[in-house]
């Protein structure tokens, strides 16, 4: 395995790590641990980080496997796999504590599973189906929002009382949904071809 799906591989481990930072425990179980309770008052700023760390791993892949010619079919499908479960894991979290409407979480997810679904089933027809430019700005969209939310609203908050965090995720739903519609309208010839 080359270094550039190590990498990938790191991302998807990481999501465990921030899931266990995310303040999501019951009060009694709180209650009786100092470290859950550090992890109640501070956990989503250390989740935050890992959150940011673990999206930073998807350019630092990208570019070993390009600049190491470590581009690998299984890189292709692993790399935006690693991104959707990130957003998944994140999304579903923030729903669990109010600061995401489920319709919205909903309607990503949704289109999430809807790609995954055809490039699983492009890869087992020999075809490798890469991320599109609109399915790069909408992970740097989720992304941006995402961790505005989990900041609450830092650091926008200072300079301004627009909630852009708000913004930044109502503007990633919609690329999010269109980017789902221009990525199976582009490879809809793809698909045509296979028997």
């Amino acid at each position: 395995m080359n270094a550039a799906n190590k990498i990938t591989l790191a991302r998807i481990g990481l999501i465990p790590v921030f899931c266990l930072l995310f303040p999501a425990y019951p009060a009694w179980l709180v209650n009786k641990s100092a470290l859950l309770q550090h992890i109640d008052s501070y956990g989503l700023y250390y989740a935050a980080a890992i959150f940011l760390l673990a999206a930073a791993t998807d350019k630092i892949d990208g570019y070993v496997a390009r600049t190491y010619n470590q581009t690998t079919k299984l890189g292709k499908l692993l790399d935006p796999l690693a991104d959707k479960l990130l957003i998944s894991a994140a999304l579903i979290l923030m729903v669990s504590q109010g600061l995401v409407e489920p319709w919205i979480a909903l309607a990503i997810l949704a289109r999430e599973m809807a790609i995954t679904a055809v490039r699983i089933a492009a890869s087992a027809n020999k075809l490798i189906l890469q991320a599109d430019r609109y399915g790069k700005i909408k992970m740097v969209l989720q992304v941006a929002a995402i961790t505005a939310i989990l900041l609450n609203n830092y650091p926008f908050g200072f300079i301004t009382d627009i909630p852009v965090d708000q913004l930044l995720l109502y503007a990633a739903l919609i690329l999010t949904v269109y980017s789902g519609y221009n990525y199976i309208r582009t490879n809809y010839r793809a698909f045509k071809l296979v028997p």
